[in-house]
């Protein structure tokens, strides 16, 4: 993980979620301390789903999935310097993240993923067209995004994209592909 990231933020990514789905709080704010260490203040990072340990990290933001916090309960928690987003997976849930103090949302899964257990329902291209109506909060594409179709989500309103999966294999190199295909 740490090898990754550090290639990742050689090749000029600006922002890493640290996210551990399973393990101990000790384990999580050891090795977010770790990360913090190595990558400086060159990289933002966002700790997902667990506010204590944002904090306990000195992280500079933190994620919330739907069965997690509510975004009002994280305000609280992580204050009003860090950022706070909020992921989402239907109109509904998006209208209602939009009402709250996240500063940045997302939607997904836009394509089929495999780094979740049981994800949503796939909501498409025009899932993001129908979230870019609904926000002018940030909006990140989450869920199955590669090379091959992020410029596609870019176009259809989303402002960044979130990727697992094809940035595993050669991070570093990956990660420039991907900024030259957005850049």
């Amino acid at each position: 993980m740490f090898a990754a990231a550090e290639e990742l933020a050689a090749a000029g990514v600006t922002l890493l979620q640290y996210r551990r789905k399973s393990g101990s709080a000790r384990r999580m704010v050891d090795e977010a301390h770790e990360l913090r260490e190595r990558l400086g203040t060159t990289v933002k990072l966002v700790m997902n789903d667990r506010a204590d340990v944002c904090i306990a990290a000195q992280y500079d933001g933190l994620h919330l999935g739907q069965d997690d916090l509510s975004a009002e309960s994280a305000r609280r928690i992580i204050g009003p310097a860090r950022w706070l987003g909020v992921s989402t997976h239907s109109p509904e849930q998006l209208a209602e993240a939009d009402r709250t103090s996240a500063d940045y949302l997302a939607i997904g899964p836009i394509f089929a993923t495999a780094s979740k257990a049981n994800p949503d329902p796939v909501v498409g291209i025009e899932g993001v067209r129908r979230a870019r109506e609904l926000t002018r909060k940030p909006l990140v594409a989450i869920g199955g995004i590669t090379r091959a179709n992020a410029r596609s989500v870019i176009d259809a309103g989303a402002d960044a994209v979130a990727v697992i999966s094809d940035l595993l294999r050669a991070p570093g190199k990956s990660a420039e592909e991907f900024l030259r295909i957005l850049g």
